[in-house]
């Protein structure tokens, strides 16, 4: 039997070797290979920012319309098409993010107004918030998509949103691009 095993291995070496014969080895360069490190949580601050701009009183009873579907977005009167545009192809890097999968209403309210200001004080430039699909839900329908739709409007600071690139967590979340402060 151990004649017939090194038989084999000698047969699955030749072939090995009849395989990568003409080929060469890449040669080396003088790149690293950087892995961009995930995105940090943002640390909680007092409310007292919150209370200053107002940033806390955000309603449910604004009636606002949201383009729904695959091109669920939002463009702030007066900006360019191609703010939206580059939005939506990633041109901005994701500087922080929320989940908000399981939060009541009311808690996702108050958590979306704790973390857009402390992206707003930190001069974050684009943001995403992870909502959900719904599939949880009695319907199979998103609760808050529609909801956090609303009330980012509410925000003059939000320039823009747009549903997230599938890799990024498509139907379940939102890229936001927020002002900033210069």
């Amino acid at each position: 039997m151990s004649n017939n095993g090194s038989s084999n291995e000698d047969n699955e070496l030749a072939l090995f070797h009849a395989a990568m014969q003409g080929v060469e080895p890449l040669t080396a360069t003088n790149k690293a290979i950087i892995c961009e490190p995930k995105v940090p949580p943002v640390p909680r601050h007092g409310n007292t920012f919150l209370e200053e701009t107002g940033l806390g009183t955000l309603s449910d009873h604004i009636a606002i319309t949201i383009e729904q579907g695959d091109d669920w977005s939002f463009l702030r009167p007066g900006m360019s098409h191609q703010t939206l545009r580059r939005l939506r192809r990633g041109h901005w890097k994701i500087q922080g993010n929320l989940d908000l999968h399981g939060l009541t209403r009311d808690q996702a309210r108050q958590e979306l107004s704790i973390f857009l200001a402390a992206c707003i004080q930190n001069n974050f430039r684009c943001v995403r918030i992870i909502h959900g699909k719904g599939l949880g839900s009695k319907n199979h329908e998103p609760v808050l998509k529609t909801r956090i739709g609303n009330w980012l409007m509410q925000y003059k600071e939000v320039l823009a949103f747009c549903q997230a690139k599938p890799e990024d967590g498509g139907s379940g979340a939102v890229l936001i691009l927020l002002k900033i402060n210069m």
